[in-house]
């Protein structure tokens, strides 16, 4: 599942080639909106919300997306051919009179009132690359249960908006603590420190082509942990680990991470 810093990127390429201009094209591959036409409308804006793309058009309406696993928007020129992937997984197609996006694969793909954005967006908590960005609120909402593991907690778009597994994996690791630990038992000030952590984070990830939660530069080290089972821990040694429950991968560090493993067997 993306994290809020691809979706952030995602909309400012899709704001860049598209906002301000005429739309000439307008294909909305969905059987309830296939009837849809935009054409002859400005496109406003394009705005993420956590992991939400939101583009505004003339007259009161917005195309709302969500890539989840799988889903992409390319942009490419006008009258170039797309390539982001064969034509029967394109679900939606925007152009103006120099570029054209096209929606891969998307799972969710609705037009609706711009009015009642509050409808899909609105159970979310504070976007951490939003303006609505409340570190204090984030951390209320965080720890209204203080028995749930951490990294669920991390994952849940109503505590805030924008973290995937990745960030949620390298975020316990900058903890010192597993991702099923417990929040209530992170200790005092961590939990505000964590949050501050995400949104610097995330911040300086979302102008990158490659994203980095590290600070060496040791080539093929951007992170910590995700994605570098049976590697050494870069501050430790320790094999890193992996577990997947569903689509749910995590990593860690048995060394440098206290608290639960994710093996009931072993807790």
């Amino acid at each position: 599942m993306p994290e809020g810093d691809t979706v952030w990127q995602a909309a400012r390429g899709l704001h860049t080639a598209l906002a301000g201009r005429v739309l000439t094209r307008s294909d909305l591959r969905v059987p309830r909106f296939a009837t849809a036409d935009l054409t002859g409308r400005t496109l406003l804006d394009v705005t993420p919300r956590g992991k939400h793309l939101l583009a505004r058009v003339e007259g009161g309406l917005t195309l709302h997306s969500h890539l989840r696993m799988d889903g992409a928007w390319r942009v490419y020129a006008t009258g170039e051919r797309p390539h982001g992937g064969p034509e029967h997984q394109i679900r939606a197609i925007l152009g103006n009179a120099e570029s054209t996006a096209y929606g891969y694969r998307l799972p969710v793909l609705e037009l609706l009132r711009t009015a009642e954005e509050s409808r899909v967006v609105g159970h979310l908590g504070p976007d951490l690359l939003g303006p609505d960005w409340d570190p204090e609120e984030a951390v209320r909402r965080l720890g209204a249960d203080p028995g749930r593991p951490l990294g669920d907690a991390l994952l849940d778009q109503r505590n805030l908006a924008g973290i995937g597994n990745v960030y949620k994996s390298e975020l316990a690791f900058l903890a010192g603590v597993t991702p099923w630990l417990p929040f209530g038992e992170l200790g005092p000030g961590v939990p505000a420190r964590l949050v501050a952590t995400a949104h610097r984070l995330l911040d300086a990830n979302k102008d990158r082509p490659d994203r980095r939660t590290t600070t060496t530069r040791r080539t093929g080290t951007p992170l910590h942990v995700y994605g570098r089972e049976g590697r050494p821990c870069l501050r430790c040694g320790a094999p890193i680990r992996k577990a997947e429950l569903g689509d749910r991968v995590t990593y860690w560090c048995p060394g440098c991470q206290r608290g639960p493993d994710g093996n009931p067997h072993n807790n």
